[in-house]
Parts: structure tokens; C-alpha cells; sequence
């Protein structure tokens, strides 16, 4: 079992290395439960990846599904990270409800369906990142709850991040998780993303999406308070959501390639935070 959570150890520190580095924040005892949580997060969010099409993506989270619900017992001891989630989930008393929905939502990704509103994507990311967060708060304090409106608003700002982080993958992908809502808004149109071509209207609707995570991340900064200090390890990543924001503020902003966070720069930002937790959630 030990050989199962050493390799999602070493998927999470090849796939997120953000919170490779936020778990060596963690107690020693703790950081196997959070790399097998971590490395479910990754099997999931890399399926269309691995898939390429919709129908073989659906059966990958199909497997997942059952897999979680005790349906492929044989099969998901054979599989090094669902064996690991599986044992994490028996040893700390999770159910898998959330970890299934978290499954149903990412279906999303499968398809170029629009995002059709901000609310979609607040549901979106609150279904695909809450369960993550607060099944790691709960592995580091046992027993803790955190106050909701943190998580939720912790996965938006996270996801927004990710997003914007991301964004000309998406649009080589075809795949748009900008709200239409906002797109009709600035008046910017699928083509124009999806051929890479910079405008101020786009520019204008992705400082709108800054907006929005900027908000979240104030409204996370004010529970910060009522947060027990040891689960602060399962908020570290998203320190880095502030500054890389800040960085799209600048001249010269390209939001198909935008000016990542250097390696050493954000294990720094992490350390920081660490220290200061108040800066985890500073926009």
C-alpha cells in the first residue's frame, strides 16, 4: 500500500507542483492522504487530455464512478492512485458523495459547450475544487469544517486562476470557460478566441474575470480569521493567484501566453504564505 501513495507522490510533484510543494507544509503523517486526494484531482482533470474524445472521456469517469461506489473492487486495488483515495477515504471516514459529483461535473470538460453564465462557472468550479479543499482541511484537522463560504470562495478564485493561467490552451482546444455572459458583454466573439487575436474588448472581459476572483478572494480573506491555523496547508496554492493576476495587469499583457510565475519564485510565494497566511488570499 505504501508503493500506492509514493506514486501518487510523484504524480502530484510531476502534474501540481504547487501542491506538491503546499503538502511539505503539512504534517509528515498527513501528506500521503493529501497526495492520493491530489492525484484523484489530477486523474480526473487530465481525462480529456488522455481521452481526446467525449465518449472515451465519459467512460474513463464512468470507471471512477464505480470504482468510488465499491463496484470495481479488484480493479481499483490494482490502480495505485484510486487504491490510495480508497484506503484515505476508509482511514479518515469520508464518504464519496463529493468526490462523485466532482466526477459529474467535470463531464464539462469533455465537451466545447459554452460557460454560459457567471454562475455557471461559480457552480462549476465550487463542484469541481470545494470537495478537494475541504477533504484536505479534513484530513489535516480531523473532525474540522471550515466555514463554507472560504472553500467555495477559495475553489473560484483558484479555478478563475487556473483559467486565465491557461487560456490559450483552452483556446487551442477550442474550449471556452469564459462566461458568455461576459463575452456578450464586451462583445467578444468564439472566433476571434479561438483564432488568438488580442483586443481591447477581450482584454476588458478577462479584467472582468480578475474582478470576479478578486472578489472571492476578499470575501475568503475575511473567514481567514476563523480558520483553524492547520488546515491553512490545503489554501497554500492559492497565494498564487494574486500575484499571477497582478502580473495581467501590466503593459504588454498576452493573454494567449501569458508571463508565468517563475518555479522559484512561486515555491517562494508558497514559503511566504506559510509563514504569513494572511497573504493566501490577497489580491
Amino acid at each position: 500500500m505504501q508503493s500506492n501513495f509514493e506514486h501518487c507522490a510523484a504524480l502530484v510533484r510531476e502534474a501540481d507542483r504547487d501542491r506538491y510543494l503546499a503538502t511539505l507544509f503539512a504534517p509528515a503523517d498527513h501528506r500521503g492522504a493529501l497526495f492520493a486526494l491530489y492525484a484523484f484531482n489530477i486523474e480526473i482533470a487530465r481525462v480529456r487530455d488522455l481521452a481526446r474524445e467525449p465518449l472515451p472521456g465519459e467512460i474513463r469517469l464512468q470507471w471512477w464512478r464505480e470504482a468510488l461506489a465499491g463496484e470495481r473492487a479488484g480493479e481499483a486495488a490494482a490502480h495505485p492512485v484510486a487504491a490510495a483515495l480508497l484506503a484515505t477515504l476508509s482511514l479518515y471516514g469520508f464518504v464519496a458523495t463529493p468526490l462523485l459529483e466532482l466526477i459529474d461535473e467535470r463531464i464539462f470538460d469533455l465537451y466545447d459547450e459554452p460557460m454560459v453564465t457567471i454562475g455557471a462557472l461559480e457552480l462549476y468550479a465550487i463542484r469541481t475544487q470545494s470537495p478537494i479543499f475541504a477533504m484536505a482541511a479534513g484530513i489535516l484537522k480531523t473532525g474540522s469544517v471550515p466555514s463554507e463560504l472560504f472553500t467555495l470562495d477559495a475553489s473560484v478564485a483558484s479555478t478563475i486562476g487556473g483559467i486565465l493561467r491557461n487560456f490559450g490552451l483552452h483556446a487551442s482546444r477550442r474550449q471556452l470557460y469564459v462566461p458568455q455572459e461576459i463575452m456578450d458583454r464586451h462583445q467578444v466573439q468564439p472566433a476571434d478566441i479561438f483564432a488568438e487575436r488580442v483586443s481591447v474588448p477581450l482584454l476588458a472581459a478577462l479584467a472582468e474575470m480578475r474582478a470576479i476572483a478578486g472578489r472571492h478572494l476578499a470575501a475568503a480573506q475575511e473567514k481567514l480569521i476563523s480558520a483553524p491555523t492547520e488546515i491553512l496547508p490545503a489554501f497554500l496554492p492559492v497565494a498564487l493567484v494574486g500575484p499571477q493576476m497582478r502580473r495581467m495587469k501590466r503593459p504588454g499583457y498576452q493573454p494567449f501566453a501569458p508571463q508565468q510565475i517563475s518555479p522559484l519564485r512561486r515555491q517562494w510565494l508558497l514559503w511566504r504564505a506559510a509563514r504569513d497566511p494572511s497573504r493566501i488570499f490577497r489580491s
